[in-house]
């Protein structure tokens, strides 16, 4: 999973270790850090299939893994979610009901009066 930022995170000076480079300083630890191989933490079952399982064991394992934890995601963030209540749901609805209703009934009324107009410039 994505390590999450904190606010502050992009201001530079917040950190203790912000502190120990200067402006014209090389931050060494930044440049080696580039240089070596991105790996994601993961739980026994990832190092386990990493061991020397064939690559199907191993995709089967992680996708497996990928879709568990976008389904606990998505439950996550629904439980975030302020849900309406019956009387502003109802409200709601009916706002949109009305609201389509008067742009069809606008959109009707002058695809017929350009299609009259049509006829009668070009005549029928």
């Amino acid at each position: 999973m994505a390590e999450r930022k904190r606010p502050g995170d992009d201001a530079a000076g917040d950190r203790p270790e912000d502190e120990a480079y200067t402006d014209g300083d090389v931050q060494d630890d930044v440049v080696e850090a580039a240089d070596e191989p991105v790996t994601r933490g993961g739980d026994k079952a990832d190092r386990e299939a990493d061991s020397g399982d064939s690559k199907q064991a191993k995709s089967t394992r992680r996708s497996g893994n990928r879709i568990g934890g976008f389904f606990r995601e998505v439950v996550s963030e629904l439980r975030k979610v302020i849900w309406p209540t019956r009387k502003e749901l109802l409200t709601y609805t009916s706002v949109v009901i009305v609201f389509v209703t008067v742009m069809t009934t606008i959109v009707s009324l002058l695809d017929f009066g350009f299609g009259k107009a049509i006829l009668a410039t070009f005549g029928n």
